[in-house]
């Protein structure tokens, strides 16, 4: 009975191991993720334009507004992925470890990962709160080597943060930002590191996001109480005359009340970006 109860404990570890083989790596391990394809799509005779969906900090590629983004941008002839950054929900590493740099290295991994689909013809970016951050930043990178994304869209992008680490206030979380400690708990259970504090302070993320000159459309909520408006209008002022500020009326920051509104604006600038009409 031992020896049946030893050998079926390995067949679960060898089945849940194999379970968490991962396609994507970045800084922390491997990345959960999602592609959804276009209804009716073949992989081997069709070709698409895709969006790269980022999630905010402490959320997951299935928390409002990621999946029905996904499923708004596939009835329209578009691909997508969302994955869960490191150390969030389902991809390795801890929370405590993540920091915007690391984000910014999953996302290139994704775009690696998205550029080599052989269905792929263009490829766009989005991100939500920190999401945002980062895609905007990656996009900045990205330009500078010469391979800038079709697309941008911000969703109340969060660079509220760097003024949270800078103040030593973080959702709840009080702190010395000269001498933060290993870790802050947010909402009393996240942990928030040290090194984000600190890495934080220190970017350049409107500089950055300026690397990228093609067309951005940034839709923030009129009753955001966690990013103020003034970061998607610093961002307005980063991208000159490239990008649309579109302010959705009683909208709050998870996204929660005027999803349909949101999740449109954003799927009809792909839409009219990418020329794919439904």
């Amino acid at each position: 009975m031992k020896r049946f109860i030893t050998i079926l404990l390995c067949i679960t570890f060898v089945m849940e191991s194999s379970a968490r083989e991962f396609e994507v790596r970045g800084p922390q391990g491997g990345l959960a993720m999602t592609v959804t394809l276009p209804k009716g799509f073949d992989k081997d005779t069709d070709k698409c334009p895709m969006v790269i969906l980022m999630h905010g900090i402490f959320s997951s590629r299935n928390i409002v507004p990621i999946p029905a983004l996904a499923r708004e941008l596939s009835k329209r002839g578009i691909a997508s992925i969302s994955f869960d950054f490191g150390g969030h929900w389902k991809s390795e590493g801890e929370m405590q470890h993540m920091t915007i740099e690391k984000e910014i290295s999953d996302a290139l991994a994704m775009w690696e990962y998205a550029k080599a689909l052989p269905y792929v013809t263009e490829i766009a970016l989005l991100g939500h709160s920190q999401g945002g951050v980062v895609a905007s930043m990656t996009a900045g990178i990205l330009s500078g080597r010469g391979e800038a994304p079709a697309g941008l869209v911000l969703i109340a992008p969060g660079s509220v943060v760097q003024d949270a680490c800078r103040n030593g206030r973080f959702f709840g979380a009080e702190f010395d930002p000269t001498d933060p400690p290993a870790y802050v708990k947010c909402f009393g259970i996240m942990k928030l590191g040290r090194e984000y504090i600190l890495t934080t302070q220190q970017l350049d993320i409107y500089g950055t996001a300026a690397g990228y000159e093609g067309p951005v459309r940034i839709i923030h909520g009129s009753k955001d109480n966690i990013v103020p408006m003034s970061c998607s209008d610093k961002y307005m002022d980063a991208y000159a005359d490239n990008a649309e500020l579109i302010v959705v009326d009683g909208e709050n920051h998870m996204i929660t009340r005027r999803l349909r509104k949101v999740v449109g604006h954003a799927a009809t600038f792909f839409e009219q970006l990418f020329g794919t009409g439904r």
